[in-house]
């Protein structure tokens, strides 16, 4: 079946048909780097690279642009809290951010921008619209003008005094409107900034997405993604700014949005403490239980971080991985049909899941090996259209035990061998002995095999 996606534009599945059959350009907002991402961060990264690993199956080429906001005013906030320079602080935060998204089976973008490196596209642009009379300059300040571009509201579907309130913005006096947002900030000393027309100062957030994807995929592409947190006021400003500087039906054609994240049912913050972050999961996770608890969920519903769902995953990839275990994975086999279609029907994940669960109950009535490998090769495909089950069976088993491997093997030999002495007094010591480090063991006719708890 064709791909079909929900445009939150025209609010409806449709049918994906790109601009160039034979090449696919994407944008996703990036993260603005002054702490560790969050795990609600961490959703929509997972949810745009199944994205791109659907339609990099599906087409010849694509280029998937995602940026770095390295210049903001929480960073700002966070280097002088941390009494450090910004610089070092969005470097470190941004080599954190790339290593936590690589742990959670992200493949990097091909395009990673960052903001400070294009705010001569971002000039240009701003420029462009108080030409053409879609923004104005007011004591260092350049803001856009909401009222000079009549189908603002488009994609939010907001109300004047919804925007108004939705923006949360100061009613300065530079502004002629209320609801108008800045291109343009003047810097205060000990503030990064640069040299503009407009004095010395700093873009605003939403005109950075906007000259970098307008740079690396068009003044045209085909996806723009993010959180649904994103949609008002970012999002819809950017469209704004885009089509008032590059023209109508300019900038992207189709909007993905993924819904929010709670943590045992509530809204995350710090004030609750159940503020998240990926890295802190990472310490007693693995990265593949991360990513499928993000993709268990349809991308466009709410998705609760807890317990139990955590389990029901690692439960889940341990049931994947037995059946990958000792299996003969040299003769290639493609994806199945079925994990296919779920993620071509508007990237349903839970049905691309439970079709390799079925895959896994197929392999385990299977009556012959060669059947069973041949089920087994399939199922090992089919995970990658997720960034599943791509680590060897024995590495996810063992994973992290706190404990030396030759030590442990040294220990299943001498059990292996009071179990012939008929010793097993000493043979349930050992066992109970490795148990205490979350080491499991399962016997088979092939021999004792171990796996972390």
């Amino acid at each position: 079946m064709p791909l079909t996606v929900y445009n939150t534009l025209t609010r409806r599945k449709e049918p994906f048909v790109p601009l160039d059959p034979h090449h696919v350009r994407l944008y996703v907002c990036g993260p603005t780097v002054y702490d560790f991402a969050h795990i609600g961060n961490g959703r929509p990264y997972v949810i745009f690279d199944v994205l791109t690993r659907l339609l990099r199956h599906l087409y010849p080429k694509v280029t998937y642009a995602r940026n770095i906001t390295d210049i903001d005013d929480k960073i700002i906030v966070a280097a002088q809290k941390n009494k450090e320079e910004i610089f070092d602080l969005t470097r470190r935060t941004t080599d954190y951010f790339q290593e936590d998204m690589k742990a959670i089976g992200n493949s990097p973008p091909d395009i990673e921008p960052h903001a400070t490196t294009h705010v001569k596209e971002m000039v240009s642009m701003i420029a462009t619209l108080i030409e053409k009379e879609h923004a104005y300059e007011k004591d260092g300040h350049v803001l856009f003008s909401v009222r000079s571009f009549p189908s603002y509201g488009r994609l939010s579907r907001c109300q004047h005094d919804e925007m108004i309130a939705g923006a949360r913005v100061e009613v300065a006096p530079y502004k002629r409107d209320p609801e108008d947002f800045v291109l343009w900030k003047p810097s205060e000393k000990g503030v990064p900034g640069w040299k503009s027309p407009w004095g010395y100062g700093r873009p605003g957030w939403h005109i950075e997405c906007s000259a970098m994807s307008s740079k690396y995929l068009g003044e045209t592409f085909d996806i723009h993604g993010g959180g649904q947190d994103l949609i008002f006021p970012h999002h819809e400003n950017e469209i704004a700014q885009s089509q008032a500087c590059f023209g109508p039906k300019t900038f992207a054609r189709i909007w993905l949005h993924n819904g929010m994240l709670t943590v045992n049912g509530e809204k995350m913050s710090k004030s609750l403490g159940n503020f998240i972050t990926v890295h802190q999961l990472l310490e007693k996770l693995p990265g593949e239980v991360i990513r499928l608890v993000l993709l268990s969920a349809h991308y466009r519903q709410p998705l609760d971080w807890n317990e139990n769902t955590v389990f029901q995953c690692r439960q889940s990839l341990d049931r994947f991985y037995t059946a990958l275990r000792g299996r003969d994975l040299s003769e290639k086999q493609p994806a199945c049909e079925t994990v296919k279609v779920a993620l071509e029907d508007d990237l349903n994940t839970p049905l691309a899941i439970s079709a390799l669960h079925d895959l896994v109950t197929r392999l385990n009535k299977a009556r012959n090996e060669k059947e069973k490998n041949k089920l087994a090769s399939t199922l090992q495909a089919s995970g990658e259209w997720l960034g599943l089950l791509q680590q060897n069976p024995e590495r996810w088993f063992k994973g992290k035990t706190g404990i030396d491997e030759n030590k442990i093997m040294e220990l299943i030999e001498a059990r292996t061998q009071a179990r012939k002495e008929k010793n097993f007094l000493e043979a349930d010591s050992i066992r109970d002995e490795l148990l205490k480090t979350g080491v499991l063991l399962e016997d088979t006719p092939e021999g004792t095999l171990w796996r972390q708890q």
